[in-house]
């Protein structure tokens, strides 16, 4: 059956691929970009294009903080569902620009769950991020654990996100799904993420950062995973269970759930930069530096429940996914 899909932050990285899926799979694709220039739009411009292909993808420039705009997308459009992934991303950047993530984040939100309300949207899919486990210990990160302590405004406006999702879950009944991404990686992927940073600057010779002296893990997970997570999750549409004993902070009676996408299996920082090293054939010239504010020393996802409900668990190792970007990288940068 085909469906009708609004997914914003459709000309960015993962939102580019789960419109090419959904089109893939015979659905009508409503994508939603403002197109802002947080990083290169010429390569938002060029994902695009790889969307022109397919006749069910319809391209709307529009910001997600325009309310009247949204609320004529919502009412005119007849969304049976929406995959929400578009954000001001970027943990460093906030301590820059803090009102990009209230009014992109915040307000965004905002008109994305007002639209679901006022349109009897069947299932909300929005981006959170593994961000919002900030000062916790405990490893792997489990979405059952309390999330109280952010290390920067990003992870506080995604938390944020979460909790307004849960109380239009519980007064509206609609059903939603958060989704914490851990450390997401791939062609097309952001000029701003450490695969993009370090792979331009081996490849030009130039020396890169490696923060907290190399000691960071992170849950690199590889672009076709997350988004196959992400298809498989639209479909399992939360339901009200007034049998929930609520023993755990995220449980609740309310149809509405939280999962991680992670690989499940930490890397050093060495390592990943070994792997880059490997598929651009070249060393890095090494700049160690202190921990940045807002970064934490490592992210682990628990995805139990995530492959419970989709049967699915990602797998793409670092090797194969940084020689799949580096022999992109290439090939788009003719580098």
């Amino acid at each position: 059956m085909q469906l009708t899909y609004l997914v914003t932050g459709a000309a960015g990285f993962i939102g580019n691929f789960v419109s090419e899926r959904l089109c893939q799979a015979g659905h009508k694709v409503i994508g939603l970009d403002n197109l802002n220039d947080y990083y290169d739009p010429t390569l938002k411009d060029s994902r695009l294009q790889r969307l022109e292909q397919y006749p069910e993808f319809t391209f709307k420039k529009m910001d997600l903080s325009d309310r009247e705009g949204m609320e004529a997308l919502f009412a005119e459009s007849g969304f049976d569902r929406v995959i929400h992934l578009a954000a001001q991303a970027g943990v460093r950047y906030s301590l820059e620009n803090p009102f990009a993530y209230v009014d992109s984040n915040l307000t965004g939100m905002m008109t994305i769950l007002e639209g679901c309300r006022q349109n009897n949207v069947k299932h909300l899919v929005y981006a959170s991020s593994s961000s919002v486990y900030g000062m916790n210990t405990k490893m792997p990160f489990s979405a059952e654990d309390a999330v109280n302590h952010p290390v920067s405004l990003y992870a506080a406006t995604k938390k944020s996100n979460e909790l307004m999702a849960h109380s239009y879950s519980h007064l509206y009944g609609i059903p939603t799904t958060g989704l914490r991404f851990f450390t997401v990686y791939g062609p097309w992927g952001r000029p701003d993420m450490a695969p993009f940073l370090f792979t331009s600057a081996i490849l030009e010779d130039r020396p890169i950062k490696v923060f907290n002296h190399g000691k960071m893990l992170r849950d690199f997970t590889y672009v076709d995973d997350i988004v196959e997570g992400v298809i498989r999750i639209q479909d399992v549409i939360p339901q009200v269970d007034e049998n929930n004993p609520r023993t755990s902070p995220d449980s609740s009676s309310a149809p509405y759930r939280v999962f991680n996408i992670g690989n499940n299996e930490p890397i050093e920082l060495s390592r990943f930069i070994e792997a880059i090293e490997s598929a651009a054939g070249k060393k890095a010239q090494k700049e160690y530096l202190p921990m940045q504010p807002g970064d934490v020393p490592a992210t682990y996802a628990d995805i139990d429940s995530l492959q419970a409900a989709t049967g699915f668990k990602p797998s793409t190792t670092i090797e194969d996914g940084m020689q799949k970007f580096v022999d992109w990288y290439k090939e788009y940068y003719k580098a």
